[in-house]
């Protein structure tokens, strides 16, 4: 069944389960976050600047709010169930607001259970570069038992462009999301492991020598 909802376009992808923080500053979304806090706390994101019928994208769960000086506030954001949009509504706010219906993955498209342990092998040494790239302290959270959900922290971790965030979020088949995603983790883990060895040898002395001084005559 349909239902109302604030929009809040932005140039991200937002999966089911992802925490994003924003930075809430242009006036018509300093009212939008107002209204939500007044309310359900809950508005939907999208991909798309200007969303129309048939746009894709998530309702975000409003978890944590830092006001700031004129109006801004920094805010963090859980994504829930991905929404298609209807239509608009004229509802004379200064941000948008559609009617939506939410949907779930199609029962039974869950991956086979080897196509699942290579996903979550190749995720796991994935995300380990990633966190030597950012010098992330601490073990990285749990990957979920949940077949759909763990398709969404792989997609939500993945550096791709806007148009395979898009993809993914897309996709009503949990098992085509994963052989989607094993398509595109091999080259993505490529690149990240080059980084993190970069990244590795720099904190040492620069030259890729770790532990060692160099010594100079005179």
């Amino acid at each position: 069944m349909p239902s109302r909802l604030p929009l809040f376009p932005l140039q991200l992808v937002l999966f089911p389960g992802e925490p994003v923080p924003l930075h809430i500053f242009e006036p018509r979304y300093q009212q939008l976050l107002a209204d939500c806090l007044a309310g359900n706390q809950r508005f939907g994101i999208t991909s798309q600047p200007q969303p129309t019928a048939g746009t894709l994208g998530c309702i975000a769960e409003i978890r944590g709010t830092q006001p700031l000086p004129d109006g801004r506030s920094n805010i963090v954001v859980v994504g829930e169930r991905r929404f298609v949009v209807g239509g608009l509504l004229e509802e004379g706010t200064p941000y948008l607001v559609a009617s939506v219906e939410t949907f779930e993955d199609t029962p039974g498209t869950g991956p086979l259970p080897a196509e699942r342990d290579e996903l979550r092998a190749l995720a796991t040494e994935y995300r380990d570069s990633l966190a030597l790239l950012a010098d992330s302290p601490g073990p990285p959270p749990n990957w979920s038992d949940d077949a759909e959900l763990f398709t969404y922290q792989v997609a939500a971790i993945a550096q791709l462009e806007l148009e395979g965030k898009e993809r993914l979020l897309a996709s009503r088949s949990t098992r085509e999301r994963t052989r989607t995603l094993l398509g595109m983790l091999p080259s993505l883990l490529q690149i990240a492991r080059g980084h993190a060895a970069v990244h590795v040898r720099s904190r040492s002395n620069g030259k890729g020598h770790p532990g060692h001084d160099i010594v100079t005559d005179g």
